[in-house]
């Protein structure tokens, strides 16, 4: 099945009862029994609901997966990932990293004796001299948030199996309309699906997906027993934004090049980062393992004053300035104060995020629109 038909139809079936096209919003939290243990597959809908059930198996169907496991938001699927982990263990990552994901790091679970390790993760020899007999996952953005780094995946895959270690790729910037990472290597594929996923900037739910059967019952059980589930609205809303992802992220690709060319020439910006750009570092990569260059642009301007930043993101007015990203609608952040405020300022430089660093999540509207509000926004300075 291809992808664009897989978007409208996998993991859905009509409704047994009553025929209806769409998924119910089945809004219960429990479910009668005819004899204690003689159910229908629903006991309470902390551990299962059919709505949650159905947008699981549509996300695993997507990533060519066996097993989709839902959360409350991104980062409780982030916290149950390193919950596979025990004290003593080693976690090995990238220094350009989601804010709210080092955050949890280095803030939550360093505290129970789980280490982190950050550095490049584009330098294959660094990754390998950084492992250690204790090393049991390695933690992968592709592209980065929010310098747009690309990160071989195949090459972390074989460093990782090397090691004994888990691979964890955060999809959420590619999706897998651009990007399978299961079928490369990764053990463990992670979205926000607030993101792209969703795309209507309506709700807030993460998943996991996997194929391997022991991985998949620890990451249920860590589901249903820590309790970060999402409610069944959220999960309609998110089966409903899928059904046109495939459409979106084409016309997100499209705008993104676009804008990131017309801003590799602009008099006033001094670096763009985008990786459709032939002078992107990792954009042989790209080529490789994507099948276009998704729709976040970082850039900075000349000058490196923050008060140019500043006033380029109180001008702009197509692009709302929000946290964070993938809806219909674009939008301009200002990472080091907003999403990896989180993080050090120094950390935050080693991987470029500069105080004059600005991103834009680039929306579906008319290409010549987009490009006169930034160059509007462009003119204040």
């Amino acid at each position: 099945m291809k992808f664009g038909t897989k978007v409208i139809h996998a993991g859905v079936q009509p409704d047994p009862t009553t025929g209806a096209i769409m998924t119910p919003i089945y809004q219960t939290s429990t479910y009668v029994q005819a004899a204690p243990g003689d159910h229908k597959g629903y006991e309470y809908s902390r551990t299962h609901n059919p709505t949650r059930t159905a947008l699981q198996q549509a996300i695993a169907a997507l990533e060519n997966g066996t097993h989709g496991i839902c959360f409350a938001s991104g980062m409780a699927a982030v916290d149950a990932v390193v919950k596979l982990l025990k004290p003593g263990d080693e976690v090995i990552s990238t220094f350009d990293l989601y804010g709210g994901t080092y955050r949890l790091f280095t803030q939550v679970f360093a505290a129970y004796g789980i280490k982190f390790t950050f550095c490049s993760l584009s330098d294959i020899e660094q990754v390998k001299s950084k492992i250690t007999s204790a090393t049991r996952m390695i933690w992968v953005e592709t592209p980065t948030n929010p310098t747009l780094q690309i990160i071989d995946i195949a090459a972390m895959a074989s460093i990782a199996k090397s090691a004994g270690a888990l691979l964890v790729v955060d999809n959420t910037f590619a999706t897998p309309y651009l990007q399978t990472p299961l079928d490369i290597g990764a053990d463990i594929v992670l979205h926000s699906l607030t993101k792209y996923m969703g795309g209507h900037s309506d709700v807030v739910m993460g998943a996991l997906v996997v194929k391997d059967q022991p991985l998949a019952e620890r990451l249920i059980f860590l589901q249903n027993a820590c309790g970060g589930t999402p409610g069944p609205q959220d999960c309609f809303l998110v089966l409903r934004g899928i059904k046109t992802l495939h459409i979106r992220m084409e016309r997100h690709c499209y705008n993104a090049q676009h804008l990131a060319a017309f801003l590799s020439n602009h008099p006033k910006v001094e670096k763009v980062l985008y990786p459709g750009l032939a002078n992107h570092p990792g954009h042989q990569i790209a080529k490789q393992q994507m099948k276009d260059f998704g729709g976040m642009i970082s850039f900075t301007l000349k000058g490196d004053r923050i008060q140019d930043a500043l006033t380029f993101l109180s001008n702009t007015h197509l692009f709302s300035l929000a946290e964070s990203l993938g809806g219909v609608e674009s939008l301009v952040g200002h990472p080091a104060s907003m999403t990896h405020a989180s993080i050090p300022k120094a950390e935050r430089e080693k991987s470029g995020l500069t105080d004059t660093l600005i991103r834009l999540s680039v929306g579906i509207e008319d290409i010549e629109d987009l490009k006169e509000d930034i160059d509007n926004a462009l003119k204040a300075i």
